[in-house]
């Protein structure tokens, strides 16, 4: 069964990119190898975002797969951006298994980046002097190719959250810091507890020991 649903979407992420073209970039997940860091096994039009097979899910997947209690909502129709600077309209979607587990992810991701600079052009030319204020955009998420870029990223913010550089943390700024990383699913990355217990100057143990002491 697991395998026909795997047939299945590899067959729509094949439709979907002959359909819309290069511009769209269809990727599938499989979260039931117990490999999330290595999640794609297959993708059409990998150029958009520069993935390939093997890579890893996005920071909102790990999020999402951290957090959910039953089944996962799909996320559909929300901004994200590559390194190179291009604006994509993403969608995720979940497959789940017959216990309602997450076991697939269908990601769609079309490069709208030429499509907002020629509504730039046409807004320009149609817009009027007392046209009210458009209201602020969200501000798109990056899309990382590796599983390392996530917990960096996730690092960098914790550091943001306590406010000081981690020579100068007292022991309840780290564990303000570590559990930030543990509610993120930080700790989803294979070996990731050695990272950051290096990266704040601690050991295994005691990276352990700070989450636990806020259950």
């Amino acid at each position: 069964m697991a395998g026909g649903r795997l047939i299945l979407l590899i067959q729509i992420a094949k439709g979907l990119a002959t359909q819309f073209g290069e511009n769209c970039e269809v990727v599938v997940h499989d979260l039931a190898r117990n490999q999330l860091e290595h999640s794609i096994v297959h993708i059409e039009n990998g150029h958009v975002s520069n993935r390939k097979v093997g890579g890893s899910p996005s920071g909102a997947v790990f999020d999402a797969l951290k957090h959910h209690d039953g089944p996962l909502p799909d996320h559909l129709a929300y901004l994200t951006k590559t390194d190179n600077g291009h604006i994509l309209k993403s969608s995720t979607i979940y497959v789940h298994d017959d216990n309602d587990e997450p076991c697939y992810v269908l990601s769609i991701n079309y490069d709208i980046t030429n499509l907002l600079a020629l509504e730039g052009v046409l807004s320009s030319l149609t817009s009027c002097p007392t046209t009210s204020e458009n209201e602020i955009p969200q501000s798109p998420k990056r899309i990382t190719l590796d599983v390392n870029d996530i917990l960096d990223e996730l690092i960098d913010q914790s550091i943001a959250l306590v406010g000081v550089p981690v020579t100068l943390m007292t022991k309840d700024d780290k564990i303000k810091a570590i559990n930030y990383l543990n509610d993120a699913g930080a700790f989803l990355i294979t070996k990731s507890g050695d990272k950051v217990a290096k990266f704040f100057n601690i050991s295994k143990y005691t990276l352990y020991s700070y989450v636990e002491i806020n259950k």
